[in-house]
């Protein structure tokens, strides 16, 4: 099968990752326009902000509020920016699509999806899954098969989910689960907490998310990091130089010994609260369960020998995985509140951000699989949204 003719989108709330099938990478394309204070009446589609030198003050028009795509006028602008001379330059008329939608869709938006994708792009096939079906698929070819199973945790931008998949990756659907945090409210928690303590840097949600990716990590000892942040030798403190966007772009942590004239935010245990929300939301006052205690929770009903199949096969996917100790914290806490008898095995990719988009080629590849999942253009305009409902893997 030709791979040149699939197109491969996994459409998330805060980048689409995109690109041909026969491609070995995807594109990472911001899924918002921006728009920014110093050039009025100016927006910027998808990746356009990069043609933009002062950053500060961006405010975004986001197609998806609450991790459901609401805004329809606004991703249509955004698809029609990837599809278009400046990305990826493709006819959708001739392409086959792979596009990933996020858990417990609802069904307004799943048909109003469908409309678009073939009334208005008119693709010739569709396939529409979630990113973490695309994600078993990918583990089940780096495998080659050995493995029996596997338990998908995709951290993103708005979400957290946790979805077992059995050996044919058939999502175990009973057992899915959802933590309403992701990137978007690490960000603005980290927001709220500058903004009270030293700075006003609520209407600075660019900076900040990479002042996040840059100072905040995952503790192993929670306790320990506290009482290291109140004693004289404070090795967790640190102070980030924000950017000026005339001598540099993007913040840094400023180096010990080293001056400088730029603003700087002092960040002490805010660097490891912020991403604590992960595994504790009841520290914000949110009524549920953190990623440890929701993993091991998603599995309890099933036999001991799927989940020891499922927790010695734990996949880590979406940008929060690139939080420093991240991962060691899951292993950590799944090993403490599983069985001793269970094996506990995570593996996280160097890339996992792209890790979903990895799994589309692989359906792509096999003729037989892709036609029992898609839906063709032709089969659209004979059944409508039924055929839809029947056929993809949501």
């Amino acid at each position: 099968m030709d791979l040149s003719n699939f197109l491969i989108m996994d459409n998330g709330a805060d980048s689409i990752k995109v690109e041909l099938a026969s491609r070995e990478t995807p594109r990472r394309i911001k899924n918002a326009i921006a728009r920014v204070k110093t050039e009025r009446g100016k927006q910027f589609v998808g990746n356009q902000y990069e043609q933009c030198s002062d950053l500060s003050g961006m405010y975004y028009l986001l197609p998806f509020q609450k991790g459901l795509l609401v805004n329809w006028d606004t991703q249509r602008q955004i698809w029609d920016y990837i599809f278009g001379a400046e990305e990826l330059n493709v006819s959708s008329y001739d392409m086959n699509l792979i596009v990933t939608e996020p858990h417990f869709n609802f069904t307004s938006i799943q048909e109003q999806f469908n409309e678009i994708m073939f009334e208005e792009y008119q693709f010739n096939s569709v396939l529409r899954t979630n990113p973490s079906t695309l994600s078993a698929y990918h583990r089940f070819k780096e495998t080659g098969g050995d493995e029996s199973s596997c338990l998908v945790i995709d951290s993103g931008f708005s979400f957290t989910h946790i979805v077992p998949y059995n050996n044919d990756c058939t999502r175990i659907d009973r057992c899915v689960r959802r933590i309403d945090i992701g990137g978007k409210l690490l960000t603005n928690h980290l927001k709220e907490i500058i903004s009270y303590r030293q700075l006003h840097v609520l209407d600075e949600t660019f900076v900040m998310n990479q002042c996040k990716e840059d100072v905040c990590y995952v503790t192993l000892n929670f306790k320990n990091d506290i009482k290291e942040c109140n004693s004289i030798n404070n090795s967790i403190y640190r102070e980030y130089v924000l950017p000026d966007f005339i001598t540099n772009n993007r913040g840094c942590i400023l180096k010990d010994g080293e001056g400088t004239n730029e603003q700087t935010l002092r960040l002490n245990n805010e660097r490891f609260t912020v991403p604590e929300l992960l595994f504790h939301p009841n520290d914000i006052g949110m009524n549920e369960m953190g990623l440890s205690e929701s993993i091991c929770e998603s599995i309890s009903q099933l036999d001991d020998e799927t989940q020891n199949n499922l927790l010695s096969n734990i996949i880590l996917t979406g940008g929060n995985c690139l939080l420093p100790g991240f991962i060691d914290r899951v292993i950590t806490d799944v090993r403490s509140l599983a069985a001793h008898d269970l094996t506990v095995n995570v593996h996280c990719s160097d890339d996992p951000i792209n890790y979903a988009w990895h799994g589309g080629p692989t359906i792509a590849s096999d003729p037989d699989l892709y036609r029992s999942l898609s839906v063709t253009r032709n089969e659209y305009n004979e059944h409508g949204q039924s055929i839809c409902k029947s056929r993809f893997i949501v």
